[in-house]
């Protein structure tokens, strides 16, 4: 675990954890971080409502991740350089004001939520925002929007996104079974890399 995990207080953080000293972590204890994650240097990252970060999950430089809603990725999922993610929104209905420094009742900002489910994956510079579900397996390309619910092992590319192809999913489940036998025991307990290690 990087030295600067111990100086924030999580509300979980598991083993092999990596978070680089130039990362951003803004209310750590709604932040729930499993096994083996990294987060690299400049991700922005705000925990809101609740934030669950499962294991094997990978947040690229220049990340962020905000809006105050509930933030949820699975094992296996990754983010790659320079994604958006909003939990949350103001409301531009003209019923209220809006911007963070304006107080409630006169800002009345919308909570939501993103799910990124497991071996998803977020292209460069993509945007998703709030009130999505990116299910198993899909792929985001890089550069696309993401204003609705992806459907699993489907591939998709442009602004606003659609689909542009499958993706496979029968090697990359035999491959997740191959590593959890490597790096779990058999109560399920993850084994650290170091343990886990072959000579």
């Amino acid at each position: 675990m990087d030295n600067q995990a111990y100086k924030l207080s999580f509300k979980h953080i598991g083993q092999d954890v990596i978070i680089w000293p130039k990362a951003k972590i803004v209310f750590p204890e709604v932040i729930s971080i499993g096994d083996s994650v990294i987060i690299d240097d400049f991700v922005f990252l705000t925990g809101g409502k609740e934030t669950h970060i499962k294991n094997f999950v990978h947040i690229a430089s220049f990340s962020s991740i905000t809006g105050g809603g509930e933030f949820i990725m699975e094992d296996f999922s990754g983010l790659s350089g320079g994604v958006k993610i909003y939990t949350g929104n103001e409301d531009y209905s003209g019923s209220c004001l809006t911007n963070p420094t304006v107080p409630f009742p006169y800002r009345q900002p919308i909570r939501s939520f993103v799910h990124i489910k497991k071996h998803a994956i977020i292209g460069a510079n993509s945007v998703i925002l709030p009130g999505v579900v990116i299910n198993e397996g899909a792929v985001v390309g890089a550069n696309s929007l993401i204003t609705k619910d992806c459907e699993p092992w489907k591939v998709y590319f442009g602004s606003p996104a659609r689909i542009v192809n499958s993706r496979p999913s029968e090697k990359i489940f035999e491959l997740e079974t191959q590593l959890r036998k490597k790096l779990y025991d058999n109560k399920g307990n993850y084994i650290p890399k170091d343990k886990s290690s072959t000579p």
